[in-house]
């Protein structure tokens, strides 16, 4: 049994994740700002943790996550508001990261998306590129600490059942089906990578596929 704290616990891709490892008998502990979601958190056994995030500084971040195995940061602002989304999925994000290694989570899962980078290629009048910026930023903070690190880039995010298989690295050339996956296998690719030690310090891009996901994540493709 392992202690896992996810961060941005009412997100869809979080709940699901909560369940899962709940079920296999991890030990969960969600992090979310909304002290009205707690039962909707309860509901997937993980124990409810309300917290600001966005407002909390690594001292304090770090005590939420002391005596935790690793950290999966879901956690993301929506959209809409540049200022905000730079102040979770940058800001909030390396905190988070940092906390983790003042109180010595050594495992960390950063969920971002595929093909972000500093080379993300968005404009900046396209409303995605707060976002696009605040997760290279982010991402690249994560790879440069001393952490366990795993990157999980996924496609466009669906509200599909998962299927337990996917894709992992290039697009498919345009097919926009193929370039996307659903949350819960997100959720299923989480889970798996924090139990899969060869996945530490790899960045891993993936959309729906046709390979079993332990499968598919020791297959090359990643970056």
């Amino acid at each position: 049994m392992s202690r896992i704290a996810i961060i941005g616990g009412h997100g869809k891709i979080a709940l699901h994740l909560a369940r899962i490892l709940t079920q296999r008998g991890d030990e969960v502990m969600s992090v979310f700002r909304n002290p009205d979601h707690a039962d909707e958190i309860a509901a997937t056994g993980a124990h409810p943790a309300v917290a600001d995030i966005e407002n909390l500084d690594t001292g304090a971040l770090a005590d939420l996550l002391a005596s935790h195995d690793a950290v999966v940061f879901s956690a993301g602002a929506g959209g809409g508001d540049p200022a905000r989304t730079y102040a979770v999925d940058r800001d909030a994000a390396i905190r988070v990261i940092d906390a983790a290694g003042q109180a010595g989570v050594r495992r960390f899962v950063m969920v971002s998306y595929f093909g972000a980078g500093p080379d993300h290629g968005v404009s900046q009048d396209n409303s995605f590129f707060a976002y696009a910026e605040a997760k290279a930023a982010a991402d690249a903070h994560l790879r440069a600490s001393e952490l366990d690190w795993t990157v999980l880039g996924p496609g466009r995010l669906t509200l599909e059942p998962g299927t337990g298989k996917i894709a992992v690295g290039a697009r498919s050339g345009g097919d926009a089906e193929k370039d996307s996956v659903s949350r819960e296998d997100v959720a299923l690719v989480a889970a798996a990578v924090l139990n899969d030690g060869s996945t530490i310090r790899r960045t891993i891009d993936f959309n729906k596929g046709d390979l079993p996901i332990p499968e598919a994540l020791a297959t090359s493709g990643d970056r």
